[in-house]
C-alpha cells in the first residue's frame, strides 16, 4: 500500500524546450533527500502530453537510476483510447516502477459503465498494481466512489486512487467503504492535511517538488495524528499552494522552482512561463 508524501514530479525542459536530464536527476536527489515516500513520473505535472515516445523511455530511466532504489516509483499511463493503452504497456520496460497511475479517459466523457470497463480492461493487461486516477476538472468526467468502489471489489490489482475531484464527500465516501487495502490519496495540496485527519493514505502534491521535506513533514504529522503540528504547517504553506494553481499546473511550480536553482522555469506549449 502506497502511503504519505507522493510527488507529482516535473519534467525540467533547458531555454530551448530540450529535457533537461541534469536538472531532473538533481531535483530527484532533492525529493530524496527531503524525505518523501515515492514519485510519480509521466504524470499531468510531467507534461506527459507534450513527450515525445523516446523522451518518455529516457525520462523514466534517467529516474530510475538516479532513484537507485531509494524510494518507490509510479508510472503515469492513461489514455482515451482503451485499446491503444493497453498496447502501450507492453512496450514500456516497468521494471523499475512500483505501481501505475491511469487518469480517467478524457475528452470523450464516457459513462460510468464505460469507465468501468475502462479500467476493468486496464487491470486485465496491466504487468502493475493500479492507483485510479480522478480529476473530472481536467477530464470532464467524475469517477464516481460507487464505480472506484465496484473496481476495487472485482480487481485485487486496483489498490487505490488519486482523488482530485475537489469533494469532501465523494473523499469521505471512498474512505468509508474502502477495502482495507485500497489506498486513497488526496491529489491536492490544499486538501491534504484535512484528507488525512479523515482517514486519507496520504497525499500526491506538486508543492513537494520545490518544498518535500515540509510537505513530507505535514503529511507524516497528520498520519501520526499530530494535528495542531500538522496544521500549522498547513496554513504556513496554503497561500502558496493557492498561488499554485493560479495560471495552472504545471506553470505555477515551474514559476517558482526556476527562482530556485533545481532548474528552470521553461514550460512547452501549449503552456506559457507564468508571469512574475
Amino acid at each position: 500500500m502506497l502511503t504519505g508524501t507522493g510527488v507529482a514530479l516535473i519534467t525540467p525542459f533547458t531555454s530551448a524546450g530540450e529535457v533537461d536530464y541534469t536538472s531532473l536527476e538533481r531535483t530527484v536527489n532533492n525529493l530524496i533527500n527531503g524525505r518523501v515516500d515515492f514519485l510519480v513520473v509521466l504524470g499531468t505535472t510531467g507534461e506527459s502530453a507534450t513527450l515525445t515516445d523516446e523522451e518518455k523511455q529516457q525520462i523514466l530511466q534517467c529516474v530510475a537510476v538516479a532513484t537507485r532504489g531509494r524510494v518507490p516509483l509510479v508510472l503515469g499511463a492513461g489514455g482515451n483510447d482503451t485499446a491503444a493503452l493497453v498496447r502501450s504497456l507492453q512496450t514500456i520496460d516497468t521494471s523499475a516502477f512500483s505501481a501505475l497511475l491511469s487518469v480517467a479517459p478524457y475528452y470523450n466523457r464516457p459513462s460510468q459503465q464505460g469507465l468501468y470497463e475502462h479500467f476493468a480492461a486496464l487491470a486485465q493487461a496491466s504487468p502493475l498494481p493500479i492507483l485510479l486516477y480522478n480529476i473530472p476538472s481536467r477530464t470532464g468526467v467524475n469517477l464516481e466512489a460507487e464505480t472506484t468502489l465496484r473496481l476495487a471489489r472485482d480487481f485485487g490489482n486496483i489498490v487505490g486512487i488519486k482523488e482530485s475531484s475537489g469533494s469532501m464527500p465523494q473523499l469521505m465516501q471512498l474512505l468509508a467503504h474502502r477495502p482495507e487495502e485500497f489506498s486513497v490519496l488526496c491529489g491536492d495540496d490544499a486538501l491534504g492535511v484535512p484528507a488525512v485527519l479523515l482517514g486519507a493514505q496520504g497525499l500526491i502534491s506538486v508543492m513537494a517538488n520545490i518544498f518535500p521535506k515540509d510537505t513530507a513533514e505535514m503529511i507524516r504529522l497528520a498520519l501520526k495524528g499530530r494535528t495542531h503540528r500538522a496544521l500549522e504547517l498547513h496554513y504556513r504553506y496554503l497561500d502558496f499552494m493557492t498561488l499554485l494553481c493560479k495560471e495552472g499546473n504545471p506553470v505555477g511550480i515551474k514559476t517558482a522552482m526556476g527562482l530556485t536553482a533545481l532548474c528552470n522555469d521553461t514550460v512547452r506549449l501549449p503552456l506559457v512561463q507564468g508571469s512574475e
